[in-house]
């Protein structure tokens, strides 16, 4: 019913998820994510317990391989599944259950992972990697959308478009960005809409006022909030935010 792409960002090492479907609101069963601990897509006759089970198996330390064979041994509805789940280090695992409706398939490989089923053809997998890999030059929600983007013009869904979603998570518990387009005829180009218009403010806004490393209660002077968000709109997502300060100009 899906396919999705799992990567981790060698610029900011947030880990990302993008997925479409012809399947309402795709992005509420299928993607999980979670800071230290890493991101899993649980698709096809889809259970989102798989996911809320693979997360906890690898915060307690599990990885990719260990956590897709427990979640896969223990479902009884395993050959009707299709997973993928990549850990904190970047490794991954994939499933694609035997009766999983054809075309279906996967890729995993270290830093990225793509799975789909239900598709037109194999040439959604391939395009979509061959773009994300090509597109190695920008910013990472960019890189996702190029890379859907392209296994939608391979074929995407045999069924049609219905539903997208794209979650990119840092290393707090809650993600850096989650966007869904839950019934839209164009829900990828919706997606990117959706993108764009967080770029105006909201990704600048939960770089510096959300709760971080540097910063464990968020900043909260809003002048502060303000002036970042505004120097920073329309730059892409960044591990961390040079913080304005009222040091008086160097004399000339």
């Amino acid at each position: 019913m899906t396919w999705s792409i799992l990567a981790r960002d060698p610029a900011t090492s947030f880990f990302g998820i993008a997925i479409a479907s012809k399947f309402f609101a795709v992005g509420a069963p299928c993607p999980w994510s979670l800071g230290g601990a890493g991101i899993i897509s649980t698709q096809a006759l889809v259970n989102p317990e798989l996911g809320y089970k693979g997360l906890k198996l690898l915060e307690s330390g599990d990885d990719a391989n260990a956590t897709l064979d427990q979640l896969i041994n223990a479902d009884e509805g395993r050959d009707q599944r299709q997973l993928h789940v990549m850990d904190w280090q970047r490794r991954a695992a994939a499933h694609t259950g035997k009766a999983c409706i054809d075309w279906c398939g996967h890729t995993a490989v270290r830093d990225f992972s793509v799975a789909g089923n239900m598709l037109s053809g194999p040439a959604v997998i391939q395009e979509t990697i061959r773009s994300y890999r090509q597109a190695i030059s920008e910013d990472f929600v960019e890189r996702l959308l190029l890379a859907m983007e392209a296994g939608e013009a391979a074929g995407g869904d045999q069924r049609g478009k219905q539903a997208a979603a794209i979650l990119i998570q840092g290393p707090e518990p809650f993600a850096r960005l989650s966007l869904r387009v839950d019934d839209h005829e164009d829900p990828l180009a919706e997606l990117r809409r959706l993108a764009d218009a967080a770029k105006e403010r909201s990704i600048a806004f939960g770089a510096v006022a959300y709760p971080n490393a540097a910063h464990p209660h968020g900043i909260h002077d809003r002048d502060v909030i303000n002036t970042v968000c505004e120097r920073d709109a329309g730059k892409p997502l960044a591990t961390s935010v040079e913080m304005p300060t009222n040091d008086p100009p160097p004399s000339q």
